[in-house]
């Protein structure tokens, strides 16, 4: 019996949403030491960490202070908008980042990891290009042809993007692109329309020391660039699941470390397209919070500490519904949980963001059902139910 990793270990969680607080859940739960880090107070998952620090991650110095403070074992980036090049230097010094530095600092511009795997690696990607002025997105635009999707090259939950029917829209787009971009960054990409039968993602669990794991697809369906409901199995058949397996275990390689990666892909009547990937669990990946006998947050946990994942259950046809705010408030409260918990195989996560503001995702409702439609239908109806008020 191999005594090598001992717990608990010190966590620095950079970026404490959501999907950072269920990661939190689980670290907690195997007696780990968590510091939750975010540029506002009272994020989510600073409520379930051992230590909080609101700092601006953009800032090298303030970086640098939080780590030298905290000495974690390992940095866990939960976000895009971080000094990624710090990342480095820390890794340099002995500390674990997740998956690398080098990968994070790779995925947090969508340009860099679209090079890398459509150029080093030589997989189908949609046809793309890169503008940093009006003028530039006009004549790209033309060249890719319309319709196209133009979205900045960094933002967070795909905020930021649009479909653009026609040259009339550019502007609109471009508009809507940079006052949405996220860090240093004013360059969106444009990209061609793929008339796709479903979008999916695939969780891709890299570890250390085993091989690479993968979940059942998950299909989603976007709205305004987000994720607005996902389920679980995506239906796609063997030969698409397992030419996105290589695909992803691909690019996971070029980029190394462990971790969950939230592969995304385009599927067509005919071909894998690979779309996009986020170097931790996904906003999409929340449905495995009633779908799977190991959650997202749970795989990501044990493959980052080295701890064995003896085998993935999917459990039955499952789904999310995001529950969305419709005003800004900086006082909310939630009716309607009780009569969507009524339901059964029906469950609520709500975040416990401090503030409201449209479209942004306040909670999820998760169901299971005998058929993924009937699973949609009861995650949507659920969601529906509660309500988010002022008070």
């Amino acid at each position: 019996m191999s005594n090598s990793i001992k717990l608990p270990k010190k966590l620095m969680l950079l970026g404490s949403g959501e999907l950072g607080k269920e990661f939190v859940i689980a670290a907690q739960r195997l007696g780990n030491y968590v510091i939750a880090v975010d540029r506002y107070a009272n994020a989510p998952a600073m409520q379930v960490a051992d230590y909080a620090e609101v700092i601006s991650m953009l800032s090298a110095d303030d970086l640098e202070a939080v780590v030298t403070k905290h000495q974690p074992d390992l940095i866990i980036p939960e976000i895009e908008a971080i000094r990624t090049e710090k990342l480095l230097e820390f890794e340099q010094r002995g500390i674990t980042v997740i998956p690398t530095a080098a990968a994070t600092n790779y995925t947090m511009n969508r340009d860099r990891i679209r090079e890398l795997a459509h150029k080093e690696l030589g997989i189908r990607t949609a046809k793309y290009g890169y503008a940093v002025t009006l003028e530039e997105l006009i004549a790209i635009s033309d060249e890719i042809s319309f319709p196209n999707v133009v979205k900045p090259v960094m933002s967070s939950s795909g905020k930021g993007q649009s479909v653009v029917a026609s040259k009339s829209e550019v502007e609109k787009a471009w508009n809507y692109a940079i006052a949405n971009s996220r860090g240093d960054s004013q360059k969106v990409i444009v990209e061609e329309f793929i008339n796709f039968e479903i979008e999916i993602t695939l969780l891709t669990i890299k570890q250390w020391n085993a091989p690479t794991i993968f979940c059942s697809p998950i299909g989603h369906r976007q709205e305004r660039g987000d994720y607005q409901e996902s389920w679980q199995p995506a239906g796609i058949s063997e030969d698409k699941i397992l030419e996105s397996q290589v695909i992803a275990k691909k690019v996971t390689d070029a980029l190394g470390g462990a971790g969950t990666f939230g592969v995304e892909f385009f599927i067509t009547k005919d071909e894998v397209i690979f779309s996009e990937l986020s170097p931790r669990p996904h906003d999409t990946g929340m449905v495995t919070l009633i779908s799977q006998n190991l959650n997202e947050f749970e795989l990501h946990l044990r493959a980052v500490l080295g701890l064995p994942i003896p085998y993935i259950e999917q459990l039955g046809s499952s789904a999310s519904a995001v529950i969305l705010a419709s005003e800004k408030s900086d006082s909310i409260s939630f009716v309607g949980v009780a009569e969507a918990l009524a339901e059964k195989d029906v469950d609520i996560k709500l975040f416990g963001k401090p503030s409201a503001h449209p479209y942004r995702r306040m909670g999820v409702a998760l169901a299971k059902a005998a058929n993924v439609q009937q699973a949609r239908e009861k995650a949507t109806t659920a969601a529906n139910k509660v309500q988010i008020i002022s008070t």
